[in-house]
């Protein structure tokens, strides 16, 4: 990882404060008697229009000593808009708050671990959140300038106040100035969107599950992936005084997003990977596999810019959907981001940023270490789809199509990827299918890939699909299951320390597995009508062929020696993408249409074997995860809050 240095204090033996010993900050400080208080901070908008500039509230517990000899303490910080209305976590669990209003109850183990170790836990409700001020904006100016706010303020440089709406200024002389934010979903999102803007003071950043760009939230190139908008996620999250004042908030949202999925200035602002080179923190990034809901699109690009600008990096990927590593490998993952706060705010020198840059779940539960990521030796390779003896199932591997070699499918938008996996070797209507041979050694896919489709449309609007394909039998994290992968246990176990109202104690859990005959492992879609801009769709010319790149999802999968690797192209895909207006037969044109894999030695590690030979009663569907169902554990609402 590219060198990035870490604030001046303890490294290595014995800190100047005592929390630091051999290479790692101790529990030394009294939990039970750490100091409680909130603050609301400036943040200079007016959304809500009230005539006063907006404050957002922000909770926070830290140790009482080092405040009675007046020593500094660094900040853990997650700024979230869940904390009334959905609760954080997998249990879940929302703020409360003494008669007096003094925060009693802080979400997750962030306070009960890090506090007594020498930090300061600040919890911030987004604007129109909660017991903030101003509205909700989903990933815009209002939401990105909440947090800011409170890294200014924690460094010097920003306002405060003792409460609401008083004049009393509250100030952060107990702050080293240091702040590392830490979340899941929108939490993560707005960590990235934070660390976009370059402000000073923030270190750090572990974004879970997260957004790179709401834009790829509701679209892929114009396919919808949702029915509701923006607004709907700001009206399930927004407080009452929110709903009341913010209408013509959420109006804007209404106008900015339209749904035919055309690039707006709205997108724009909420784009954060244009800005990665801002990026002055290290990034810890972590994500589901097979997350349905934030999907890996966002880690991808996100990534990828990251390390075009240098940025220090480390990651973790699991097999799992939108799940928190804290409910996947719990000691594991609590004992990483202990040294890595204590590198990036404490300046402990303990090699964290030394060790390899990548964790990946390659089975259930079994974990390999790459040293950098995507893994090395990783090179672009394209393969090509090829016919074969049946209609609508061929070969997939280096050499090209025969010239005029076509393929014809009819969009069925009662069908998913799941049925068409499940009827790879057979002829259907609603999806075309290209297959290599069973391979002879492990074939790893390893970053982000992207498919190229000529395809001539009998109506004009298309939505098109691309799935790759593990054909052979595995044990997955049953992904689509309601935990997403994981399983909750009856018993607990405690990270830090408790005290009345706010333990440190979490349901264990256990993987959610599930035996299959195929694992479908990256995914990309598009609006046909996108061809000629990946920001504007258009009406499609019936009958003439129209050239479009979908981009799948990164991610790392190795496909088995003695499995086969498919490529699937189709229209709709049931639950993840919404169907056209119509539903359109459609030619590919095999010459024209690619994918670009990125595979782990390049084009010589496809080494296949013999033909594949059908095994007795093969034409029956292979079985894998049910159909996609809910994304996201909550009470009936919308289906687009980025929850977890």
């Amino acid at each position: 990882m590219a060198s990035l240095a870490a604030p001046a204090a303890a490294h290595g033996g014995r800190g100047r404060d005592g929390t630091v010993r051999d290479g790692l900050s101790r529990p030394v400080y009294s939990y039970a008697d750490a100091i409680r208080e909130s603050v609301w901070v400036d943040t200079g908008l007016d959304l809500d229009r009230d005539g006063r500039p907006d404050r957002v509230a922000a909770d926070i517990v830290r140790p009482s000593e080092p405040a009675r000899r007046g020593g500094k303490v660094p900040v853990v910080m997650d700024a979230s808009p869940y904390y009334s209305c959905c609760g954080r976590g997998n249990e879940p669990q929302k703020k409360t708050y003494d008669s007096a209003g003094k925060p009693v109850q802080f979400p997750l183990h962030y306070d009960n671990y890090f506090v007594p170790r020498g930090y300061a836990a600040v919890l911030v409700d987004l604007a129109g959140t909660n017991r903030s001020d101003g509205c909700v904006d989903v990933g815009g100016r209002s939401d990105i300038i909440s947090a800011k706010a409170v890294v200014q303020w924690l460094n010097g440089q920003g306002t405060a106040y003792t409460t609401r709406t008083g004049d009393t200024r509250a100030t952060a002389s107990w702050s080293t100035g240091a702040t590392g934010m830490i979340g899941k979903s929108y939490d993560g999102t707005v960590a990235n969107g934070v660390a976009a803007t370059g402000v000073p003071g923030l270190k750090t950043i572990v974004p879970i599950g997260a957004i790179s760009s709401w834009y790829d939230y509701y679209f892929a190139k114009g396919a919808p992936y949702h029915s509701g908008g923006p607004d709907g996620l700001a009206r399930g999250i927004e407080s009452p005084e929110a709903a009341a004042r913010c209408g013509a908030v959420k109006n804007e949202l209404v106008r900015g997003a339209p749904r035919t999925g055309d690039w707006t200035p709205m997108w724009a602002e909420r784009d954060y990977v244009p800005d990665a080179g801002k990026v002055k923190a290290s990034v810890f990034a972590v994500h589901g596999g097979q997350d349905l809901n934030v999907r890996m699109n966002h880690l991808g690009q996100w990534w990828d810019k990251l390390a075009a600008a240098g940025v220090e990096r480390k990651i973790w990927l699991t097999q799992a959907g939108h799940v928190d590593p804290f409910d996947i490998r719990r000691a594991q993952w609590v004992d990483v981001v202990h040294r890595w706060f204590d590198h990036y705010l404490l300046g402990v020198d303990n090699g964290v940023e030394r060790e390899p840059m990548a964790d990946i779940e390659r089975e259930v539960d079994r974990w390999t270490t790459d040293a950098t990521w995507p893994a090395p030796g990783t090179q672009a390779t394209t393969l090509r789809p090829r016919n074969g003896t049946t209609p609508g199932v061929g070969t997939l591997g280096t050499e090209p199509a025969a010239a005029g070699s076509t393929e014809t499918f009819t969009d069925d938008p009662r069908q998913s990827e799941a049925d068409w996996a499940a009827r790879a070797d057979q002829a259907t209507a609603a999806k075309v299918a290209f297959t290599t041979r069973p391979l002879a050694k492990d074939l790893r896919v390893s970053g982000s890939a992207k498919v190229r489709v000529t395809a001539t449309p009998t109506t004009r609007t298309a939505h098109l699909s691309a799935v790759l394909v593990d054909l052979g039998p595995d044990t997955i994290r049953n992904y689509t299951g309601s935990g997403e992968g994981i399983s909750n246990l009856t018993t607990r176990s405690c990270w830090g320390e408790s005290r009345p109202g706010d333990s440190a104690c979490f349901l264990d859990t256990r993987a959610d597995t599930r035996a299959v005959d195929y694992t479908i492992f990256s995914r990309g879609w598009a609006d046909l009508g996108n061809y000629a801009d990946d920001h504007v769709g258009r009406p499609l010319t019936p009958g003439r062929a129209h050239t479009i790149t979908l981009d799948l999802a990164a991610g790392d999968h190795v496909v088995k020696a003695g499995h086969r690797l498919a490529l699937i192209v189709a229209g709709t895909d049931r639950g993840l993408i919404s169907a056209p207006n119509s539903q359109p037969r459609l030619t590919l044109d095999l010459t024209r249409t690619s994918a670009e894999l990125p595979l782990v030695g390049g084009a010589p590690a496809l080494v296949q074997g013999p033909a594949h030979e059908p095994a007795p009663g093969a034409s029956a569907p292979l079985t894998s995860v049910p159909e996609p169902g809910p994304i996201d554990r909550r009470p009936a609402g919308p289906t687009t809050w980025p929850i977890g």
